[in-house]
């Protein structure tokens, strides 16, 4: 008896032990997002996801950051790197954790990426799939402001590029505003943000 009471504190300590690690991998990994270094912060994302093979969340965040690095990257070579690195990351996620709203949104941005990089070539094959990711996305969390705001970026830049109106879409931006107002992540390390970037949007909206 004595002797596995032994073992429950050894396994309970060695548990505390890990989850302290990855606390502290992830607050340092976030901190270096903040101070811009985003090559820094994804391999240090990079590093946590071989030890945290059962969490998607670091996988997560390797992906969003070679996503968004991507963005206005004029070089084909490097863009392709980027992406098919956010791809592989956004699959080992999509493994860990099916059907996760957030992980769908991810992989519409990866998409989205590819558009922006090459419209003509790559919006035809992509833009069905982006919307279909993101109806699922919504299906699966309709209260997430993550998933209402990136689903209605996406609609009023389709709207704008066809030269239709966004009015309509700019509601959406408006209710995922309601909705992060009373928004609370799982965890301090769930995605949550995107507040800041409902109002700037907003802002063009009213103008």
């Amino acid at each position: 008896m004595k002797k596995l009471a032994v073992i429950a504190v050894f396994l309970i300590s060695t548990l505390g032990m890990a989850q302290d690690q990855y606390t502290k991998g992830m607050q340092k990994a976030f901190q270096l997002w903040e101070e811009g270094k985003t090559v820094e912060a994804s391999n240090m994302f990079e590093r946590i996801s071989n030890a945290e093979l059962e969490n998607w969340l670091p996988f997560y965040y390797v992906s969003l950051l070679n996503t968004l690095d991507s963005f206005g990257e004029k070089d084909k070579e490097k863009l392709t790197q980027k992406l098919e690195k956010a791809q592989e990351y956004i699959d080992l996620a999509k493994a860990i954790s099916p059907d996760n709203a957030n992980i769908l949104v991810q992989q519409a941005l990866v998409h989205t990426a590819w558009i922006a990089y090459d419209g003509a070539t790559y919006g035809m094959t992509l833009s069905g799939k982006v919307m279909a990711l993101y109806a699922k996305a919504e299906q699966l969390a309709p209260e997430n402001p993550r998933v209402v705001l990136s689903k209605a970026e996406w609609d009023i830049g389709s709207a704008q590029y066809f030269g239709q109106d966004t009015a309509p879409f700019c509601k959406d931006v408006e209710r995922s505003l309601e909705l992060f107002a009373n928004f609370k992540a799982e965890s301090e390390f769930h995605p949550q943000g995107g507040k800041e970037r409902a109002e700037e949007i907003l802002k063009s909206c009213n103008q």
